[in-house]
């Protein structure tokens, strides 16, 4: 019976597993480019180890100083410009999107807003070239979930190799 039961759980965290990296791939192949424009990070902890601490400016356009009054979980809805950057538009409230218009999940972590990750993690010894990141590129599902793919310089040009 312990067996079984062993047995029936590793099943079931695989299936888990395997759901959410399918998920993740359908955002990946089929999700909108969209460019979030970073904000200044604590100098002392931008770079540590072989990644880049990241803090979006959309965070701090939908939520200023106000951070506690918002559910843990929730959606945005941003306006995509023509360079297909984001900007808080407002927070879902169920109407209908606008053509230039996506969702944004974020997920309320250790006092922050965040949408997706807070981390670029690189190749060992590429730090520099991601320093002159100004924008993250994300891919964005129907749903808002929100998968970093990559930085983008001032140009909005794609950084590393």
């Amino acid at each position: 019976m312990r067996r079984i039961v062993t047995i029936a759980a590793a099943l079931l965290v695989l299936g888990i597993a395997n759901f959410t990296i399918a998920a993740r791939e359908a955002v990946l192949a089929g999700g909108r480019v969209v460019l979030l424009d970073l904000a200044p990070v604590d100098p002392r902890s931008i770079m540590q180890g072989d990644y880049m601490a990241l803090r979006f400016r959309i965070e701090a356009q939908a939520f200023g100083s106000d951070r506690g009054a918002h559910p843990a979980e929730g959606v945005m809805i941003a306006k995509i410009d023509a360079d297909n950057v984001a900007n808080f538009r407002r927070f879902d409230d169920g109407t209908p999107l606008a053509a230039d218009e996506v969702r944004l999940r974020y997920r309320w972590r250790d006092g922050a807003a965040k949408l997706g990750t807070n981390a670029f993690f690189f190749e060992e010894g590429r730090g520099k070239d991601y320093a002159g990141a100004k924008y993250g590129e994300a891919r964005v599902g129907e749903n808002g979930e929100v998968v970093l793919t990559g930085l983008r310089g001032a140009n909005r040009e794609p950084l590393g190799p």
